[in-house]
């Protein structure tokens, strides 16, 4: 059995910390852990809980973050709902804000779509399918 539980966090950068942190917490109903103002010797920066032992860290910089495809043409990471129903939900939650987001594809395991956030990156969210 491995030593590993999980991933703990993923980095995101973003020039406008408050339009991303909102994104996370009040569109995808993630909630704020930890939030730390900028010193002279580091950014500004924010945890997000995003579920079980799971976190966004968001920093904020001078530079727009990048927004391309992974190698296969997927968002390379993404954020998982407990059902089906839920991912329709939150798709609808998604479109009435006015956010892009994709159609629901239905792969072997699982129902995927992909939003993009504030700054445009994509992000995959995905429920399981019944095994």
């Amino acid at each position: 059995m491995p030593d590993l539980l999980g991933i703990n966090h993923l980095t995101l950068s973003t020039t406008d910390l408050d339009r991303l942190v909102a994104y996370y917490t009040e569109l995808l109903g993630a909630s704020l852990a930890f939030e730390r103002a900028a010193t002279p010797d580091d950014p500004r920066v924010a945890v997000v809980d995003v579920g079980g032992a799971d976190h966004l860290m968001i920093v904020e910089t001078a530079t727009a973050p990048a927004t391309d495809l992974d190698p296969l043409n997927q968002a390379g990471w993404g954020l998982r709902v407990a059902t089906h129903a839920r991912l329709c939900e939150l798709r609808e939650r998604l479109r009435e804000a006015g956010r892009p987001v994709g159609e629901i594809v239905t792969l072997p395991a699982q129902w995927t779509m992909t939003a993009r956030d504030p700054d445009g990156r994509p992000v995959d969210i995905r429920a399981h399918r019944p095994r």
